[in-house]
């Protein structure tokens, strides 16, 4: 990447594409300048969010903030600069018998955007957002000073920067802790669900377990509404294992990683192309119920599997619709969604639905909330734009809210519940938006 240019950038939906200025630097003294010298600013990572919220007038790409600062091997704890990725820390930290505490669904992301976005994984219920395990970060202020957050030292920013989207500054560096594993494999159970009331059924009964997640059918309707695979999982322990993989239980064997060539072409996903996916994805688990041992990038990370997947939509791009629901209407607002979804034609063959756990009150920029939360894949077609103003209505309906990292359509009532920040200097694009709609 050339320091300092207008280029075309986007996020990992491929849409929106704009042409900005955007600059990488490595040296705080060149990022004070760059922050001085604009009006708007905004950082971006790795560019894996899905909408426009690293998007801005003037943007500073973290990606030469990739340096490695200090581990803890004793404690497990990590202190590194903020462009560096989930991927890079998991290389460090897994041989050494430690994991994160908490990840999204992709370990490409930087550890700036997982505090600016105060990211959830497969465990909210039972370990709750990335926040709970940082323990400090720099950031660069709207006058160029670098200021250390805590808990203790300048909380109120750092409260404010949780799940604050970038707009209170540049994230510089951050500690955070990590926890002990015994390996590097995840003891599954995956247990197929007929309809709405068996997956809920089965969220109950999986709250003990520290991970749960599950894959869900959008496209069905009537008795087989909601039809879905749950999938349940703990850290093994070594002893656990069979001997294959107990011998380096913390080493995985190196696996080929397929990418994806070329844009598909428009006509290739479909409703049709959707609905076969999602039987035969239903299909390939022949028994009710399976137990195994899977390593931790199958069960966290398969779509890492395969590099730019995010062609398959084509040039035209995708959004991700992500929402939560109250748990008290969680059912009765995801069976609507479903059935709108459904009637619609445009289905999602990327469709997870897990279960938050109470929220951390002081994170109140954090998205989750105790609650249901469903995340859609939907090809942008001209249809799309009707089907999201129709999820919204009901989100509205039942309470929820939408997912600031990952919208890029939704109404401002149901994503403008940023508190705190007033800060002109730092403004994305998916912030004006929200602004301008109100």
């Amino acid at each position: 990447m050339k320091p300092n240019f207008i280029q075309k950038v986007t996020n990992w939906g491929n849409f929106p594409i704009v042409e900005k200025e955007m600059k990488a630097e490595d040296s705080f003294k060149k990022i004070k300048e760059f922050v001085l010298s604009h009006n708007e600013v905004i950082a971006r990572g790795n560019g894996r969010c899905y909408g426009d919220a690293s998007l801005g007038e003037h943007i500073f790409s973290t990606k030469r903030l990739n340096k490695l600062i200090s581990f803890d091997r004793l404690n497990g704890v990590i202190e590194c600069e903020s462009g560096v990725l989930l991927s890079e820390v998991l290389e460090v930290a897994v041989p050494q018998g430690y994991f994160l505490y908490v990840t999204p669904g992709t370990k490409f992301v930087s550890v700036g955007g997982a505090i600016a976005s105060d990211v959830h994984g497969k465990n909210h219920h039972s370990e709750g957002c990335f926040s709970e395990y940082v323990m400090e970060f720099t950031l660069m202020n709207e006058h160029g000073e670098i200021i250390t957050c805590s808990r203790e030292e300048n909380p109120d920013k750092f409260w404010a920067t949780i799940g604050g989207m970038g707009l209170t500054g540049i994230i510089l560096t951050a500690k955070f802790k990590l926890k002990n594993i015994e390996s590097a494999y995840i003891r599954q159970e995956s247990i197929k669900a007929e309809n709405l009331d068996e997956i809920f059924r089965l969220f109950d009964e999986s709250e003990s377990w520290t991970y749960t997640v599950a894959w869900i059918d959008c496209l069905q309707k009537g008795k087989n509404i909601g039809r879905s695979i749950l999938m349940r999982g703990e850290h093994a322990f070594q002893h656990e294992l069979p001997p294959n993989l107990s011998r380096n239980p913390l080493r995985l064997k190196a696996k080929l990683q397929p990418t994806v060539p070329f844009y598909f072409p428009d006509f290739v996903l479909n409703a049709l192309t959707v609905k076969i996916f999602n039987l035969l994805y239903y299909k390939k688990q022949a028994k009710k119920e399976i137990k195994n041992f899977i390593d931790y990038e199958t069960f966290f990370y398969p779509l890492d599997a395969i590099n730019e997947w995010n062609k398959i939509y084509g040039k035209s791009g995708f959004i991700q619709y992500q929402m939560v629901i109250p748990k008290e209407t969680g059912k009765e607002g995801m069976k609507k969604i479903l059935e709108t979804i459904a009637n619609s034609g445009n289905g999602s063959f990327l469709a997870v639905l897990k279960l938050f756990g109470k929220n951390n009150p002081e994170a109140y920029n954090s998205f989750p909330f105790e609650g249901y939360t469903l995340a859609l894949d939907f090809k942008v077609n001209s249809k799309l734009k009707k089907l999201i103003d129709q999820l919204d209505d009901i989100v509205q309906e039942f309470g929820g809210r939408i997912y600031l990292t990952k919208d890029s359509m939704s109404r401002s009532s149901l994503t403008n519940y940023l508190k705190n920040i007033q800060n002109p200097k730092f403004v994305s694009l998916q912030h004006k938006r929200i602004i301008n709609n109100n």
